[in-house]
């Protein structure tokens, strides 16, 4: 009959398909307390622009002398910038952004950062993955404690992290696996006889532990069993036929895709996470910033139609961070260097569309950065309160105000 050792070792064609946080738990913690949240049907989804995005080249304050006398080889020609109002502007390569605007689907929250900057790509993004500035305090994600302290956000799969790269820390857990999916398309069991295992591999994960089994391997079952369910899952999605929507042929335009397949196929997921590699521009910026952006704002303007045909968009809320900006004046290799603040983006249905605050100013900086005027963790407590329906203080530590991200 199969068995777990079995499932381990065979269950996935091709290694880092699929791959579960198995970090060791901490069996002191409940970390399988359901807690009844409101919002139940609501969906998350984090885009994660890694390396730091040149905000200042993103959302340009094309009215302000002050960006042309920095920005004196990179800085967008007035007419390029695509309008917002009199003073802003979106770069030229973000067309999908300009689009949701018009649509009131975007909501663009500026200056975001937190006290005391830090200006390595490490420590930043582990502050904005587990929003903690104690670093014996950054086990665990922001999300992954709501996975951890609030099971009941959903009756199978919590959270999903969709890519090939390492699972971000923000869903670290003690004892709660989300999935990491590299690939839907590829996603296969390589077994022979894959019927015959899997009833198998049911029947034995169905088989009740005695109450003094040890704990690790209670974990492991558990963690299996999430595993095959994922799975069996994916499989009958990929089979499914399904009509697609039209999405650019970039990496992140095929993440978005296999997002919007999987929240149509009925696992329940609320959280899901995806990256947006390569913002980290020290040299010739223009060109490779460009390409970035419209990667960004192409595939989500197709994502969003897409949940809006399917009848998503109004119960998802699509939020794109980095983990910081760049500096005001531009570097001699016409690139730009680590910075602060910079601007974070809703997208969505129920979003208050468009400006929600006023633009730092480019002349009273910090040590030459954009000074922050709105920390990231009110932004994070607005999504889990206002949107998840969960209590933020248990999950930041702390209470934040909320903004108004939402209508």
């Amino acid at each position: 009959m199969a068995n777990r050792r079995q499932f381990i070792q065979a269950s996935f064609s091709n290694a880092a398909l699929i791959s579960l946080s198995w970090q060791v738990p901490s069996f002191l913690v409940n970390a399988t307390r359901s807690t009844t949240t409101k919002n139940a049907d609501r969906i998350l989804v984090v885009i994660q622009l890694s390396g730091g995005n040149d905000g200042l080249n993103t959302v340009i304050p094309y009215g302000d002398d002050a960006y042309y006398r920095n920005r004196f080889t990179l800085a967008i020609d007035q007419p390029a910038v695509l309008k917002i109002n009199d003073y802003l502007g979106l770069h030229p390569a973000l067309r999908g952004f300009s689009e949701m605007l018009d649509l009131r689907r975007l909501a663009i929250v500026q200056g975001v950062g937190y006290p005391n900057p830090n200006r390595s790509h490490f420590e930043s993004m582990d502050l904005w993955h587990t929003a903690h500035r104690i670093a014996e305090n950054r086990q665990l994600g922001w999300l992954g404690r709501c996975l951890e302290d609030h099971y009941g956000l959903t009756q199978e799969l919590p959270a999903i992290h969709y890519g090939d790269g390492k699972q971000p820390l923000a869903l670290a857990t003690r004892g709660t696996p989300a999935p990491s999916i590299a690939n839907l398309d590829q996603f296969r069991l390589n077994i022979a006889d894959r019927k015959g295992f899997l009833s198998g591999l049911r029947q034995d994960m169905s088989v009740r532990r005695p109450s003094d089994h040890n704990p690790l391997l209670g974990y492991i079952h558990d963690s299996a069993g999430i595993a095959l369910k994922t799975s069996e899952r994916l499989e009958n999605i990929i089979e499914t036929t399904r009509e697609l929507a039209a999405y650019p042929a970039t990496r992140l335009g095929r993440k978005l895709a296999a997002v919007s397949q999987l929240m149509d196929s009925g696992l329940g997921t609320r959280i899901y996470y995806v990256t947006h590699d390569g913002f980290d521009t020290h040299a010739n910026q223009g060109t490779t910033h460009a390409a970035l952006l419209q990667e960004l704002g192409d595939a989500v303007l197709a994502f969003t139609n897409d949940l809006d045909k399917r009848g998503h968009l109004e119960r998802t809320a699509i939020v794109s961070f980095s983990e910081f900006g760049r500096r005001v004046r531009e570097n001699a290799s016409r690139g730009t260097d680590h910075g602060a603040a910079a601007p974070l983006f809703i997208a969505g249905g129920d979003v208050n569309s468009g400006l929600l605050n006023e633009h730092p100013s480019l002349t009273d900086l910090d040590e030459g950065d954009l000074k922050f005027s709105i920390d990231y963790r009110r932004i994070y407590a607005t999504l889990l309160d206002d949107w998840l329906g969960i209590d933020s203080e248990s999950i930041l530590g702390g209470r934040f105000p909320a903004f108004d991200l939402f209508s």
